[in-house]
């Protein structure tokens, strides 16, 4: 498979439609990475769970990708958007992405999407996602800190490996410290994989777990509501499960991170992207 260091496409230093700028970069994996990329000029307001679309030119030609924000409305003048990426070793976006230097100019235009909060809702809320799809449950919790309304939650987050649970230690910290009334839930898929090699939490696939996890912390239909953002096939799987077991569906809101059935090449181990742009991308 081609990989970022094999891209040889040309992108464009400059550009009369670039209105944003790449602020900070930093690694979790190797194809693992969380970004944040500024408007050059006033920030545009968005709301937890919305998307934006970040791209660059190529040959003239944009080549973009929609990205589930995770950070806080709030930071957006000072650090920008956050926006945690896989990279899918195929010749779309994420490998002009990962060559991308600190302060290269870009694309950015959004926001876009519908997967957000109730206002002033307090029941229990289980976040379920996997890989990147983590993202926008991030960004809820951390403007309903920074708002002071905070929400008893319960995060359900699955990953092939370990190293690749995304903002672990964040959650872990709200947890240990109180910051935020959070329950983190990490499993892995692969517990007998050698990269997995001391891992003690939970094993098997978020919707492997998810009957569990209501059953262990008390979760009632009637009391908590769901989100679910990640691929699709995971989506339909928990929502059927909590189904079954007295949730009702319009306590179940959903984000998936691409068409069923539409998929492009991935690493082993990692979420296909999404080849349209209503949606935001897994990677």
């Amino acid at each position: 498979m081609t990989h970022h260091h094999e891209d040889p496409r040309v992108i464009s230093l400059e550009s009369e439609h670039y209105n944003a700028r790449l602020m900070r970069r930093e690694d979790q994996t190797s194809d693992l990475a969380t970004f944040w990329v500024r408007y050059e000029g006033e920030p545009v307001p968005f709301e937890p769970g919305q998307y934006m679309t970040i791209g660059v030119y190529v040959d003239g030609k944009l080549v973009q990708r929609p990205y589930s924000v995770a950070s806080a409305p709030a930071v957006a003048g000072e650090e920008g958007y956050e926006f945690y990426v896989r990279l899918v070793p195929v010749m779309r976006f994420t490998t002009l992405m990962w060559r991308l230097p600190v302060g290269h100019e870009m694309r950015m235009i959004g926001p876009k999407g519908k997967f957000l909060l109730e206002p002033d809702d307090d029941r229990t809320h289980l976040f379920v996602s996997t890989g990147t799809g983590i993202a926008p449950f991030i960004s809820m919790i951390r403007q309903l800190l920074a708002a002071g309304k905070p929400r008893r939650t319960v995060v359900l987050h699955g990953a092939s490996y370990a190293d690749e649970l995304g903002y672990r230690d964040l959650l872990e910290g709200w947890q240990r410290d109180r910051t935020y009334p959070v329950t983190y839930v990490p499993t892995v898929s692969r517990p007998a994989d050698p990269r997995n090699t001391g891992w003690t939490g939970r094993t098997g696939r978020a919707e492997a777990v998810v009957q569990a996890v209501c059953r262990d912390l008390g979760l009632r239909p009637e009391k908590t509501v769901v989100y679910i953002c990640g691929n699709p096939e995971m989506i339909l799987n928990v929502e059927a499960i909590l189904m079954d077991h007295g949730f009702p569906e319009f306590h179940v809101k959903k984000e998936l991170y691409w068409p069923k059935g539409k998929t492009v090449p991935a690493p082993d181990g990692g979420a296909p992207a999404r080849p349209a742009l209503e949606s935001p991308a897994a990677s």
